[in-house]
């Protein structure tokens, strides 16, 4: 285990992998700043409350990304490449964007701040399929797990620093000075951008819109299977994403832990672990394989949940809730850098943007099915036993990771 986290500085004087841990802060910089952040100044003005939950809607873009990839693969700008290229005209207009978002007033004209913020939900997304294709397409296959795991960890960091940074910083200098700032930060990823190397494999992009579109779908179906492979996809953290929807719910309700407890140990604590997760499970990947890692950290983000409802029988306990909550986001966060690493092998470099983008929705769908039924299920059985579900939720797709072990490993080498 310690010989594989040596490796870390060393990967880091690597291009690749330098670009991966920027473009991934580059990434999750924007979302915040159009989704909470935003919210939190709203509530700061007279702008009424059904307005700021009509501003929900503007994450819109995240969701469907994969309407518009397509274009992202098809078309190749006439600047570094079909992928980077791409990646620079979104941060740049995301600049202008942040730039212009901060000098606006929701109070005198909140129609123009919905349509800046939604602009900025676009773009953001279309940095996310660029950025997204870059990374499977320059990564070797090798260098999947730990480019997956400093991906993850710059998102991390992106995220703390356009949410509670971005909050700390508003209260000092005020709303404009801090989007201005955040649109600063974003030049990292423009750095990264230009100065990260050109995929190896040069793949030929689809030959017309059409066949960008559907050559994506028919390709993927094609292989040996296809649809089980679609169904492990869904499935794999789906425990994980079920027991998430009422943590915090739980230990503020459940447990009567205060705001500043969960705040520090439940989001300060779980980012931390998270971030050390990705890290551990990209270097581990390196070391085990894909499958192997798929395979152990499915079991362990399994048994985490077990934690909570360990901690549901127990009751109020600072050791006990230190513990689960660490455990599980570290669990958590070797998952997602392993999953991730899924994800980017099962991609034809030719489709890149729009078979990626079509994966991570499919992987989202879990996590916006499970959420309406957690409440009503805790309502009728409790929380010790809620959690005990979320285990067993997540029992399926490890088993259907065991019957596709040989299709899962024949992607750990496809170049």
């Amino acid at each position: 285990m310690s010989l594989t986290f040596r490796e870390i500085p060393a990967a880091l004087a690597n291009r690749r992998m330098t670009a991966m841990l920027l473009l991934g802060f580059a990434s999750g910089l924007p979302l915040a700043l159009s989704g909470g952040t935003l919210q939190a100044w709203l509530a700061t003005t007279s702008v009424t409350i059904e307005t700021i939950g009509i501003f929900s809607l503007v994450g819109l873009p995240y969701t469907v990304k994969f309407i518009w990839s397509p274009i992202m693969d098809r078309f190749v700008p006439p600047y570094l490449g079909r992928r980077r290229g791409w990646i620079l005209l979104t941060q740049l207009v995301l600049i202008v964007l942040l730039l212009v978002l901060g000098r606006s007033s929701p109070e005198e004209a909140i129609w123009f701040v919905g349509v800046a913020a939604l602009l900025l939900a676009f773009f953001s997304a279309s940095q996310d399929i660029a950025i997204d294709a870059y990374r499977a397409d320059v990564l070797r296959p090798e260098e999947r797990g730990i480019g997956a795991g400093l991906s993850v960890t710059g998102y991390r960091i992106a995220m703390l620093a356009s949410g509670g940074l971005a909050l700390v910083m508003a209260d000092f200098l005020g709303w404009s000075a801090m989007y201005s700032i955040m649109a600063g930060l974003l030049l990292i990823g423009v750095v990264a951008t230009c100065f990260g190397p050109e995929p190896e494999v040069r793949a030929v992009p689809p030959i017309s819109l059409q066949e960008a579109v559907i050559a994506p779908f028919s390709e993927f179906l094609s292989r040996d299977k296809a649809v089980l492979i679609l169904m492990l996809i869904i499935l794999y953290k789906l425990g994980d994403a079920f027991a998430g929807t009422l943590t915090t719910t739980f230990l503020l309700r459940g447990l009567d832990f205060t705001l500043s407890e969960v705040g520090v140990i439940n989001k300060w604590l779980g980012l931390l672990a998270t971030i050390f997760g990705g890290l551990a499970g990209g270097a581990m990947m390196m070391r085990w394989g894909l499958y192997r890692c798929l395979l152990w950290f499915g079991l362990l983000q399994a048994v985490t949940n077990l934690g909570f409802m360990l901690l549901a029988i127990v009751g109020k306990s600072y050791i006990g809730m230190i513990i689960v909550i660490g455990m599980e986001n570290l669990a958590g966060g070797m998952g997602t850098a392993v999953f991730v690493g899924l994800l980017i092998s099962l991609c034809n470099h030719r489709f890149t943007a729009t078979q990626y983008a079509l994966l991570s929705a499919l992987a989202a769908i879990g996590r916006v099915f499970v959420g309406p039924p957690s409440g009503y299920l805790v309502e009728a059985t409790g929380w010790a036993p809620f959690f005990f579900v979320t285990f067993l939720v997540s029992l399926p797709g490890i088993l259907l990771l065991v019957y596709l072990k040989r299709t899962v490993q024949s992607y750990e080498k496809t170049e």
